[in-house]
């Protein structure tokens, strides 16, 4: 098992795109994870290779336990492979879950300084970046607020202030809407879509809502039943914004009957 550090790069996407000529943000070649002892050990992922582009947006999708937040830790460098070579830019990604684990006794805009402090931020400074991200995620009256006073939706974009304010070219983001209500997920797609434009960050993004893939990634890379390989990787090229496109839905349908087939394939294993 190798773990190469890329160096950093700052292209931007020209167009809901990956930077044409600028190397893969992250390289997976021939990954596998195994969990447990010989013997008694159980494979996440089997030999997956995949190549994400700088400023690339690409969703991850598949049946539970297909291994898609095995292979976003791997990715984050929160865990190793066990065979295989994974390249990615220096230092960790940025990583957002589910939840937004944001610290209760702290304000909105003490949650962002936070990690403004740990990259050695002065004071000053850190109060003027935690205004100027609570503005780009729309929050910008709510900096004194403390996060049982948010909705669950603006909690989320507090997360996601968070975790661009770690100043990482890759964001990998876990089902971060998952527990939402669809309109108010429908508004943070917008809002997601939006500053990944404006940043060029590169994301990749885990769901289970096929549909959500397809309007946010510029690929879909659906993992078989564990382990997870990569079965299929689809190419949405749809114009953005995709909201009401009529596309979507015949995209969707088609990815949905694909994971229809690994899952009837895992139950015949």
């Amino acid at each position: 098992m190798t773990i190469t550090e890329l160096p950093h790069g700052d292209a931007r996407p020209s167009d809901s795109t990956a930077s044409v000529g600028a190397p893969p943000a992250i390289r997976l070649e021939e990954v596998s994870k195994l969990y447990g002892h010989a013997g008694s050990s159980v494979a996440a992922l089997d030999r997956v290779s995949l190549e994400i582009g700088t400023g690339e947006f690409v969703c991850l999708v598949g049946a539970s336990g297909c291994g898609k937040s095995t292979l976003l830790s791997l990715m984050a460098g929160l865990d190793q492979p066990t065979a295989g070579a994974l390249a990615r830019p220096a230092g960790p990604a940025t990583l957002m879950f589910q939840d937004s684990a944001l610290f209760g006794w702290l304000t909105v805009s003490g949650n962002i300084e936070l990690a403004l402090r740990l990259r050695g931020v002065a004071r000053r400074e850190r109060r003027r970046k935690a205004a100027e991200l609570l503005e780009l995620v729309r929050l910008g009256g709510f900096a004194d607020k403390r996060p049982h006073e948010l909705s669950g939706g603006m909690r989320q974009r507090v997360a996601l202030a968070r975790a661009i304010a770690q100043d990482r070219r890759i964001l990998l983001m876990d089902e971060p809407f998952g527990a939402l209500d669809a309109i108010t997920r429908d508004v943070l797609h917008d809002e997601l879509e939006g500053i990944w434009a404006g940043t060029g960050l590169t994301i990749v993004f885990v769901t289970h809502d096929v549909s959500e893939a397809v309007r946010l990634a510029d690929r879909v890379v659906l993992l078989t039943s564990r382990p997870g390989r990569v079965a299929e990787i689809f190419e949405v090229g749809l114009p953005r914004p995709r909201r009401d496109h009529e596309a979507v839905g015949g995209l969707s349908a088609r990815i949905v009957d694909r994971l229809r087939e690994e899952v009837g394939r895992h139950g015949r294993d």
